[in-house]
């Protein structure tokens, strides 16, 4: 229905593929393997979220057939964990403290704000007009969106350090230093290199590879920590040779724990910021890691860039990018 309501005509073939935080990135690496065993020469890959509609109690199941609520697999069980649990789960197992999580939490907002404020989101954002309803009038009007409204330009680690444990009551995790609900839309346009050029166009970037691995559903969070070795060795490359990581920011302790264990530089991780300052649309947020990515390279003249993020129920995926 998007797709033809976008202007593509019936005839141009479409698929879903839903694989929690890391579908847009999994659209976009199904389109590139069927380039590259040449089943199509042109797709396009993305990812789309609306969680003021779709998020809620819905969002995990909990009409469980008799067979798994009297299941004996703990770990089957622990698939509908909410998210914010194995946020605190990976806290404690791993000493990431509430401090530590503030304080990542308010640079997020930091760099996005200065990143935002320089321009440096105007090359990935495509202005939308959209239908806007006034919460308090309930009044509806049409507003062109051209920029993220998540960031919090006053934000600080005192600020942070104020709120409550939003899971837990003697948790570490907060609306502070988790990932913000929202929505949101990316897409990624992708073709043989020969059609690219044929066509005029010039390539902004190479996809490389794309690595998923399994962890404990009750600290899924630590996903991106074991799909970043595997996708780095599928591409013979080693920490040293990335540029740019784009690790999604669920919540400030998984984010910091997957730094700490890969050794990844502080300064090299999320220039711009990242999910808790603007948003995990679980759908989008792949797609949008890469439009991120791309025009980061660019600017700061670095070639290689990794896109990962956990995903709900207990997985990691991580993606090799280079820059042309």
């Amino acid at each position: 229905m998007s797709q033809i309501h976008a202007g593509f005509p019936y005839t141009t073939a479409f698929s879903t593929v839903n694989r929690q935080c890391s579908s847009g990135l999994q659209a976009i690496t199904n389109v590139a393997a069927h380039i590259n065993t040449g089943m199509i020469s042109v797709g396009i890959g993305g990812g789309v979220e609306s969680m003021t509609r779709n998020y809620g109690s819905r969002a995990i199941p909990v009409d469980l057939s008799p067979e798994m609520k009297n299941s004996s697999n703990q770990d089957a069980l622990d698939c509908i964990m909410p998210m914010g649990i194995t946020s605190e789960n990976v806290a404690e197992r791993y000493n990431v403290t509430r401090e530590d999580q503030d304080r990542f939490a308010a640079e997020s907002h930091q760099k996005a704000s200065k990143a935002q404020k320089a321009g440096l989101f105007d090359a990935e954002i495509v202005p939308m007009e959209t239908r806007w309803i006034d919460l308090e009038t309930q009044e509806e009007s049409r507003k062109v969106i051209s920029a993220d409204d998540g960031i919090r330009h006053n934000a600080s680690y005192e600020n942070m350090a104020k709120l409550k444990p939003a899971f837990k009551d003697t948790g570490s995790s907060t609306a502070g230093n988790s990932s913000q609900v929202s929505d949101g839309a990316a897409a990624a346009l992708m073709m043989r290199r020969d059609i690219a050029e044929s066509l005029g166009f010039t390539p902004i970037g190479k996809f490389v590879a794309t690595a998923v691995a399994g962890v404990k559903p009750d600290e899924m969070g630590v996903g991106p920590a074991v799909a970043i070795p595997k996708v780095l060795e599928m591409a013979g490359l080693s920490v040293g040779d990335v540029g740019i990581w784009e690790l999604n920011e669920a919540f400030a302790s998984q984010a910091l724990y997957c730094m700490r264990v890969l050794g990844l530089p502080e300064e090299r991780v999320n220039p711009k910021g990242g999910a808790i300052a603007l948003g995990h649309p679980l759908g989008a947020t792949g797609a949008r890691q890469l439009a991120t990515l791309l025009p980061e390279l660019e600017r700061q003249e670095e070639k290689v860039g990794v896109i990962s993020m956990c995903i709900g129920t207990g997985s990691g995926l991580a993606s090799v990018i280079v820059r042309e």
